[in-house]
């Protein structure tokens, strides 16, 4: 009997024991299987998470931030304790102690899924498996992802330390508000950093892992809250915090950015704007779209914000001027269905859904408006971000009486008398606070709307090629396209100053005569016959006078004098154009460019002649802090000396190309200064420091500009429809652009101030009658009298004059500017002359840009 009890039990324990053999051998099997070909866990020990890159001022102040994930990457050692504690407490308790698994806890979540058939199936993955899962595996839920899971988890812990792999899960984990990372989250739902937060919302924060879309912090409050709790209680009991702070923090309220408790960081932030948007777009080309999004650089902009608004503003300001001037209500285009506006939580919901601009500040914030009512004569209206006072918000009539409306046929009704003529219920629209100018004291509500026009504006410093303020349009919000950097524009008059300047440089003068007559040319597309912008012709007139005034036949003349060729030759090596065609019409600015390049190649007359090269960006750092771009080249050959006393100034070695002449560069300088003294810019650009400076005005008006500069800013202007069409009679650079430059530069002098531009060395002046380039006594005075710079050595010869080789008929009678300022000066020749004498010409008619 005892044998065969022996002998059952035997077969029992080796029926158990081969089993347990076959099972060891069945797990080791699927474990060797699965263990195959698994990706390589040793990649995370270099694993650069994509963080945000952020774009700073040169006050280091953030103005902007891009990224796809929104995570700001935290070592482990700038992690508080708290806060790893939160996590691991509400994630895996037994962190620090197992191997990369936690065997107990698998089996525990096993039988609570068989107790409750299933119902209650939760994870018992630690944070070493999530990581796995994160990084290398994905989320599919299989049993071979689970095993897979566990083999690199467990080689995962023989690789890095503890610390090392909570680091990855704590940067790497989503936390809801598309922030990813403790970090981004600590931001977003507290704007705080990780060192301020408070025992319960670290523990708010490590609640979110499990699901972040189920704990959001307002529409699952409660939820969260008990969640949050939960966390708070295992720290205890992991013996993290006391019973007291547990306590303490237990009754602490849920609390977030998302329940208006905290102002959100981004509050602190601008609106995103042309600037920024623009150095994406560049930095995005320069170094890749994937890292400029993930790479966490940290970008120094040569923004000057205070300039930078001033821009916004002096542009808005001219664009606005104009659009209201035009009389035509186009509003937002946007309407919410009257049925919504029957409560005010109802018209306060769907107006913030509205996509509207919310970025203008012009005389006051602009705010977007619904039409509530419509009254005999006003509209009543509600702000948003405005609360409602008893009597309502109204648009009054007389704030309508400016405006018509466009049918639904294109044409345009009468002027509107009342608010119905142009408003309608449901219509959003924009409007500001119209004040007082003594006190600020309110007036009224009134309407404002984006302009159809639009335009671009920019300023640099002319030494640097720093970019201090950029504005691409009337509202970022409204069009993101720049029309500084992207819009191919027609630059008009504003080109001439290169025609100049390749004559400048071929040995002509300011004084030198070239012929203001009619010029009939043949070409493909038929006879063209430029005109000038008043219809008259001025006979024989010095180059300074041709350019103050704009002549459009002496630039085509000059042109064609010095050669198509050399002017193409000139643009292209200032960056005007890549490859600009040789034909005449090109001297008038018939070829498109852009803004930024204009503004950059008049910088280089500004400096005496040098190479500078634009730039929005000072220097750029990677994620550890190395320098990967500097766009200042110079070299201090003494900053590091020791011995350099306070008093002394370190030597700066520029190895900068020169692209012009520095004495053509003065020269021509000179010259655009007579554009502002008593051109085609006089009367509006009144700056009380030395300026120079050009307008621009295309054929029909459709393109107007003025680019202009003192002795450290340049600073340009274009308006136009994004369709070119014509702007309308009156539409000139200097009366539409010339305000807004204007405007800019007055604060710009006031900050950078300004002073009399350089005159280089190897030149001598000359006194000269500027309507017919008479050579005069160094001691004429007079308003018809300039002092010209001329080369050493090159003695200016008087009384040639060019005609470009174009054929002349007889008889034609100029218009005789000179003869209204006609004057007995002295020569230098010690006789008396009578400045500005008749000339007549051939006649021959004419057409095209001006």
């Amino acid at each position: 009997m005892l044998r065969f009890i022996l002998s059952f039990f035997g077969s029992i324990f080796t029926a158990v024991t081969l089993g347990l053999a076959v099972v060891a051998l069945s797990i080791g099997a699927v474990f060797w299987i699965y263990g195959q070909d698994l990706p390589s866990h040793e990649s995370l020990a270099q694993y650069k998470p994509p963080t945000i890159s952020r774009i700073y001022s040169g006050e280091g102040q953030i103005i902007d931030e891009f990224a796809k994930e929104r995570r700001l990457f935290a070592p482990a050692d700038e992690i508080p304790d708290m806060v790893k504690h939160a996590f691991i407490s509400a994630e895996d308790k037994n962190f620090y102690t197992h191997k990369g698994y936690d065997a107990r806890g698998m089996v525990s979540a096993a039988i609570d899924a068989v107790k409750s058939r299933g119902r209650n199936v939760r994870g018992a993955s630690t944070i070493t498996q999530q990581v796995m899962k994160n990084f290398l595996l994905g989320g599919e839920r299989k049993i071979e992802r689970k095993i897979k899971e566990i083999i690199l988890a467990t080689r995962l812990e023989e690789t890095l330390p503890k610390d090392k792999i909570l680091e990855l899960y704590l940067n790497e984990i989503f936390l809801g508000q598309n922030s990813y990372g403790v970090a981004a989250a600590a931001q977003t739902y507290f704007n705080k950093t990780l060192s301020e937060l408070t025992p319960h919302e670290a523990a708010m924060l490590a609640s979110m892992p499990k699901a972040p879309s189920d704990f959001h912090p307002v529409r699952n409050k409660d939820r969260l809250l008990k969640r949050r709790n939960y966390v708070l209680r295992e720290m205890k009991e992991n013996g993290y915090i006391t019973a007291a702070v547990y306590e303490t923090e237990v009754k602490a309220p849920l609390q977030s950015v998302q329940n208006g408790d905290f102002e959100s960081f981004r509050t602190a932030l601008p609106p995103r704007d042309y600037f920024t948007d623009e150095i994406r777009r560049q930095l995005s080309d320069e170094f890749g779209e994937g890292e400029f999004f993930t790479g966490g650089l940290t970008v120094r902009a040569t923004i000057d914000p205070e300039m930078q608004v001033d821009a916004a503003v002096a542009l808005r300001r001219g664009l606005e001027e104009y659009d209201r001037s035009r009389g035509i209500w186009n509003g937002t285009g946007k309407k919410i269905d009257p049925a919504k506006l029957s409560t005010e939580e109802s018209w306060r919901a769907a107006l913030a859904e509205t996509e509207v601009s919310r970025d203008i500040q012009l005389n006051g914030r602009w705010y977007p408006a619904v039409v509530l009512e419509l009254g005999k004569n006003d509209a009543r209206i509600g702000i948003e971000g405005i609360d409602t006072d008893a009597d309502g918000h109204w648009i009054e009539a007389k704030d309508v009486q400016w405006a018509r409306k466009r049918l639904d046929d294109g044409k345009l009704a009468k002027k509107a008398r009342v608010a119905a003529d142009l408003l309608d219920v449901g219509d959003v629209v924009l409007v500001r606070a119209m004040t007082k100018d003594s006190d600020n004291s309110f007036i009224r509500w009134t309407l404002r709307q984006v302009p159809e026009v639009q335009g671009g504006f920019m300023a640099m410093d002319v030494n640097t090629g720093r970019v201090i303020a950029m504005q691409g349009g009337f509202s970022y919000q409204d069009s993101v396209f720049n029309r500084a950097t992207q819009a191919m524009r027609q630059p008009g008059s504003s080109f001439k100053p290169f025609v100049y300047a390749s004559a400048l440089d071929s040995g002509y003068s300011p004084a030198t005569i070239v012929i203001d007559a009619p010029i009939e040319i043949n070409t493909p597309q038929g006879l063209w016959r430029p005109k000038n912008s008043s219809n008259q012709y001025y006979g024989p007139t010095p180059l300074r006078t041709g350019i103050e005034r704009s002549r459009n036949l002496m630039t085509i003349r000059l042109a064609q004098e010095v050669g198509m060729d050399v002017v193409a030759a000139y643009a292209e090596k200032f960056g005007v154009y890549d490859q600009m065609g040789e034909f005449l019409a090109n001297s008038l600015g018939a070829e498109e460019t852009t803004l930024f390049k204009m503004v950059a190649a008049y910088a280089m007359f500004a400096n005496g002649g040098e190479r500078v090269e634009p730039t929005l960006v000072d220097r750029v750092q990677d994620r550890y802090g190395k320098t990967i771009y500097r766009h200042d080249k110079r070299v201090c050959t003494d900053c590091a000396d020791p011995m350099l006393r306070k008093s002394d100034s370190p030597h700066i070695v520029s190895n900068r190309e020169r692209v012009m002449d520095a004495i053509t560069a003065y020269q021509l300088t000179s010259m655009m200064q007579g554009v502002v003294q008593r051109g085609t810019a006089a009367g509006v650009v009144r700056l009380g420091v030395p300026t120079a400076g050009k307008t621009g005005t295309t054929n029909d008006a459709k393109d107007v500009w003025f680019v202009g500069f003192t002795s450290n800013i340049v600073a340009g202007c274009y308006m136009g429809y994004d369709t070119p069409r014509p702007l309308g009679r009156g539409a000139y650079g200097g009366s539409m652009c010339g305000p807004v430059f204007q405007e800019f530069m007055l604060k710009a002098t006031e900050k950078y101030g300004g002073g009399k531009f350089r005159v280089p060395p190897g030149g001598h002046f000359i006194k000269i009658d500027r309507f017919t380039g008479a050579r005069l006594a160094d001691d004429a005075g007079g308003e018809n009298v300039v002092a010209e710079y001329f080369r050493d050595g090159e003695e200016p010869i008087f009384g040639v004059m060019y005609d470009g080789g174009f054929a002349m008929g007889s008889n034609l009678p100029l218009f005789e500017e000179v003869q209204e300022h006609s004057q007995e000066v002295t020569t230098s020749t010690g006789q008396r002359a009578v400045v500005g004498p008749k000339a007549s010409f051939g006649s021959v008619s004419s057409g095209g840009l001006y």
